[in-house]
């Protein structure tokens, strides 16, 4: 028995010090760096100026981090909409019997397995170009001018273009979701509704739905987290000019104030710990409004 313990003890030590040094010890540092004005993230503890909850009170009444959290919700609503309900479309289709669904699965899915910084690339130099983009290309094929002509990487349409090209490449991980929990759900219950004349419509609303709760209410946390998470994308839409925010989010924010920019070297480390709290708090109400939204009954099938 004593073997047992020390066995257990050798084994577990290695990996409850490296969550401690990399995980543990880094939220820690950045909570309690949240209510001190720091400079750089490597100024060591005596240079640290205790502000209380000054850097909150200036991050919420500062525009650019507004706008960033404005940004953030319209990408979780609006892309997570598009996104989750073209997935839902997608996996029923694949799974209602159609051939070849597993070419289709493959060409869905493909945009996921492309490197993010190259898949922004191509949308912005390839698709929204508005001199050889291939949405210039097919309005001038068609004739609308004014279509043609639109700048999509400008303006307030930017943030469209942006939310766009990313739910694009986002649909197909979570189709394949969809798709393992609807084939989980037993088949008989799908042959004795349609011998009692059901459709498919009412099928998947009285049926497909209600089963799939527990794996709709996953895909929300998924979703949730990626968006909170959301740096890449807006990154490569972002222009470095203070005055391009049409695209920006916190976590771009956060780094451009914690480590600066070419036009600005000013830089707040205290700030950038700031905007990771309020996040991760972001984080923790969104998970308990979707847990007592989307409740997980237990169905039995």
């Amino acid at each position: 028995m004593k073997k047992s313990k020390t066995m257990i003890v050798c084994f577990l030590t290695p990996a409850l010090v490296f969550f401690v040094v990399v995980f543990l010890y880094p939220i820690c540092r950045t909570f309690a760096m949240s209510f001190f004005q720091v400079t750089e993230l490597s100024d060591p503890v005596s240079k640290w100026r205790f502000v209380g909850i000054d850097n909150f009170t200036k991050l919420l009444n500062t525009q650019i981090f507004q706008i960033s959290m404005t940004n953030i919700a319209k990408i979780w609503l609006f892309g997570g909409v598009l996104v989750l309900v073209t997935a839902m479309l997608f996996a029923v289709i694949l799974t209602s019997g159609i051939k070849g669904k597993s070419f289709y699965r493959a060409v869905i899915y493909m945009p996921n397995i492309i490197n993010a910084v190259a898949m922004a690339s191509m949308w912005i130099h390839f698709v929204f170009n508005k001199r050889f983009g291939l949405l210039h290309s097919f309005f001038d094929m068609l004739g609308a001018e004014q279509l043609a002509l639109t700048d999509y990487m400008n303006g307030s349409i930017k943030f469209w273009a942006l939310l766009a090209a990313y739910s694009f490449g986002s649909v197909g991980y979570y189709m394949l979701i969809f798709i393992s929990g609807i084939e989980r759900l037993p088949t008989d219950i799908f042959e004795a509704a349609t011998i009692d004349g059901a459709n498919r419509f009412r099928q998947f609303t009285k049926i497909t739905l209600p089963l799939l709760r527990g794996v709709i209410r996953t895909c929300i946390t998924f979703w949730t987290i990626g968006v909170v998470g959301f740096f890449v994308w807006s990154q490569m839409w972002t222009s470095p000019q203070a005055s391009e925010l049409s695209s920006i989010t916190p976590f771009v924010y956060m780094y451009t104030i914690t480590f600066g920019t070419q036009a600005s070297t000013e830089r707040a480390a205290g700030m950038g710990a700031a905007v990771g709290v309020v996040m991760t708090l972001v984080v923790l109400i969104a998970f308990f409004i979707i847990n007592r939204l989307v409740k997980n009954d237990d169905l039995e099938f």
